[in-house]
């Protein structure tokens, strides 16, 4: 297919270069012009602007930072919504809130353009290695024409109801990572203060019921203090921020999303923001006096 990709971030260019990898005609454009470099050096095309990636394009992806820039990009005009032709299909891949992904849904209905909204979790590692899970939002018939655009970067990939219900599910799974996050930190302060080797016991854990992807993958670097960014700490209060929303959209309450969220806005208020979000072990340390706070 011929396809048009706006925003080729961190996660946008590797997704990118594998769709050119499996065959499609890939445009893509960034702000960084550096990124449509990359793409061009992948053997895609590198875009001038929106408009230029879009046109002509059977399916537009958008994979941008925050619900601004999404409406910005889409919805402005000079955007997605006023260049693509009728029966394109927009896939916004970004995280942002629920209400915005229905707002582009109900705008594009008058344009007969047709949209998902499809949040991704994995990571820069998960866009790299095109083992992304993806919770896809919108219409059944849309999400199977999507199929061979999420079975290049994703493993699973699960149509989870209508438009915005994506963004639900990606607020549900950034509240259990940040959750876990923080109570795998909580583990190894405890096991190092008590005299206990953490590596072997979270290797204990990793083994048991407590068990997780996370303890998985991550239960070295963070007793190692190695915090380079696969997501960043910014990035995590951002999406935290949309759990919360969430909440209050729905009216229920969620005590322990709250108590995860402020120690999320803590990492952010130290200075860790550029963090990978395992850092919250430097929050959970520091309320311990387990370390001198950083000036």
């Amino acid at each position: 297919m011929k396809l048009g990709f706006i925003g080729l971030g961190v996660m946008g260019a590797p997704m990118a270069a594998h769709l050119v990898a499996a065959g499609h005609d890939v445009s893509g454009y960034d702000v960084a012009p550096a990124a449509g470099e990359k793409l061009r050096a992948a053997g895609g095309r590198a875009a001038t602007g929106v408009a230029d990636a879009v046109a002509g394009a059977d399916v537009v992806i958008t994979m941008l930072p925050n619900h601004p820039q999404v409406e910005a990009v889409v919805l402005a005009a000079g955007g997605v919504l006023d260049t693509a032709e009728p029966g394109t299909l927009l896939i916004d891949m970004s995280t942002i809130r629920p209400e915005t992904s229905i707002a582009v849904a109900e705008a594009a209905r008058d344009r007969k353009i047709r949209v998902l909204d499809a949040p991704v979790s994995g990571g820069q590692a998960g866009a790299e290695q095109a083992s992304l899970s993806i919770m896809v939002g919108g219409f059944e018939e849309d999400f199977e024409a999507a199929k061979p655009v999420f079975e290049v970067v994703g493993r699973t990939v699960v149509h989870v109801g209508p438009h915005g219900a994506g963004q639900v599910v990606k607020a549900a799974n950034q509240l259990v990572v940040g959750g876990i996050y923080g109570l795998v930190a909580e583990a190894i302060v405890l096991l190092e203060a008590s005299g206990v080797d953490a590596l072997r016991g979270l290797d204990v854990l990793a083994g048991g019921l407590a068990g997780s992807r996370i303890l998985e993958l991550k239960r070295k670097s963070m007793v190692d203090r190695q915090f380079a960014p696969g997501f960043r700490i910014d990035l995590h209060h951002k999406d935290m921020g949309i759990a919360l929303a969430a909440a209050r959209q729905a009216d229920v309450a969620l005590p322990l999303t709250g108590l995860v969220a402020q120690l999320v806005a803590a990492g952010r208020a130290m200075g860790y923001g550029s963090l990978d979000h395992s850092a919250l072990l430097k929050v959970v340390e520091q309320l311990s006096g387990r370390v001198p706070a950083e000036v």
